[in-house]
């Protein structure tokens, strides 16, 4: 008996030590995503780039990187998202499915990133708050359990697959940049939703689809010029 209890301070102790342990891996991890530092582990789906290839308008050059400014602060919230989801996920399959998809985001955030190089513009000023917020977001959906963690990829990818077709109609006609690495986004994401629903996503209420689209309004509206 004295044996089994002098163990178990010690269980406890790695317990602790792996959660502080995975907490700062996803500090590290923000502050790479929010630095800039994340590179893409597949090509660029718009191919290299070559100086004076795009044949935009000033006011065009403004709006397309207004709109991939948008899409870059997505993938920032996506990121987010998902290692918060993953963190506090109690399921190993879900957490694996969680961390897969974040890394496609992964590839998505620095394309987007170097279309707005391209542009000779910035990424958003407020992504440490859109990182912030999302990362809580994720957490309170792991703590909803597995069903409605998946729930809330499923209808974020669904939302976000939206939002994409908006900016493919609204992209200037010659950008074939912008629009062919939003068109792989969009692939990507109806993918990583189509996985959520396949491994047991159930549908979120009305009032949390609401109250996501009414956030994703004031995110967008800020990040187009902020």
């Amino acid at each position: 008996m004295s044996n089994q209890q002098a163990l178990a301070p010690v269980r406890s102790d790695v317990r602790t030590e792996t959660g502080m342990d995975a907490l700062l891996a996803e500090v590290g991890r923000s502050l790479q995503i929010l630095g800039g530092a994340a590179h893409a582990s597949r090509p660029n789906p718009a191919g290299g780039f070559k100086a004076g290839e795009d044949a935009l308008s000033p006011a065009d050059k403004t709006h397309a990187a207004g709109l991939m400014r948008v899409n870059h602060v997505g993938e920032v919230c996506a990121q987010a998202l998902y290692r918060g989801q993953a963190l506090f996920c109690e399921d190993e399959g879900t957490k694996r499915l969680l961390h897969a998809a974040a890394q496609e985001e992964v590839d998505h955030l620095a394309w987007c990133q170097q279309r707005l190089n391209e542009l000779g513009s910035r990424p958003s000023l407020l992504n440490p708050l859109w990182y912030g917020g999302s990362f809580l977001l994720g957490v309170m959906a792991a703590k909803a359990g597995v069903p409605r963690n998946l729930g809330f990829m499923a209808e974020t990818e669904r939302q976000v697959e939206q939002h994409l077709d908006k900016h493919l109609a609204q992209l200037p006609n010659q950008d074939s940049r912008s629009r062919d690495i939003v068109s792989q986004m969009r692939t990507d994401e109806i993918a990583h939703r189509t996985t959520a629903e396949t491994h047991g996503a159930a549908p979120l209420s009305w009032p949390v689809k609401l109250a996501m689209r009414g956030m994703s309004k004031v995110m967008t509206t800020l990040a187009y010029r902020i």
